[in-house]
């Protein structure tokens, strides 16, 4: 089988989104975006059944599945990974990681650093090849700093890439830079009684 034959299915609920997108090849046969604050969990797998049944192709076509693996919302990227495991699991195809800043640089060909927006004005950065960090601010070095592009585009690059990468054998992970905002409860826990 060809690239370009490649039946690829990408989703990405990292952000306030739940996008995905499938692709033949480098033709985009469905792309699928609603923005939400929540509620990704209940509508991911009925939004991934609406972009195959309009395709008109079934979870059994599928060669590929590429997630975006964040950075972003810590449940949310939780979410799509752990279905993409899933449905990698139930049909017998690679699932593959693709973080939010590889999907930003694909196509960038200048100098660069790719750019998330994180909570509080603060921004997820990452050069190409560098290692990801968290800064208070928009980087003020003189780097070019391009943002994630948006959910529809991001699914698409996310499965662009998939495609690229599909026996490269790795399992999707999240990709945390920082720890969630949720504390751990006070209460001390609970006693397990025999």
């Amino acid at each position: 089988m060809t690239q370009r034959d490649t039946l690829v299915l990408g989703f990405d609920t990292s952000a306030r989104h739940c996008a995905a997108s499938l692709m033949r090849g480098d033709t985009v046969l469905v792309s699928r975006v609603e923005e939400m604050a929540r509620g990704q969990a209940e509508r991911l797998m009925p939004m991934l059944e609406e972009v195959l049944s309009e395709a008109g192709v079934t979870w059994r076509d599928l060669d590929v599945i590429g997630v975006g693996v964040g950075p972003g919302n810590f449940t949310g990227i939780r979410l799509s990974v752990s279905a993409a495991r899933g449905l990698a699991l139930a049909l017998g195809v690679p699932a593959l990681g693709v973080s939010t800043f590889e999907a930003t640089s694909l196509g960038v060909s200048e100098d660069h650093i790719a750019g998330v927006e994180a909570p509080r004005g603060q921004v997820y950065v990452c050069a190409p090849g560098g290692e990801p960090r968290l800064e208070p601010e928009h980087p003020t070095d003189g780097s070019k700093l391009v943002l994630s592009p948006p959910a529809d585009k991001l699914a698409e690059n996310i499965a662009r890439i998939a495609a690229t990468r599909r026996n490269d054998g790795t399992r999707p992970a999240p990709l945390y830079i920082k720890a969630a905002d949720a504390a751990p409860p006070r209460d001390p826990a609970p006693v397990i009684l025999p």
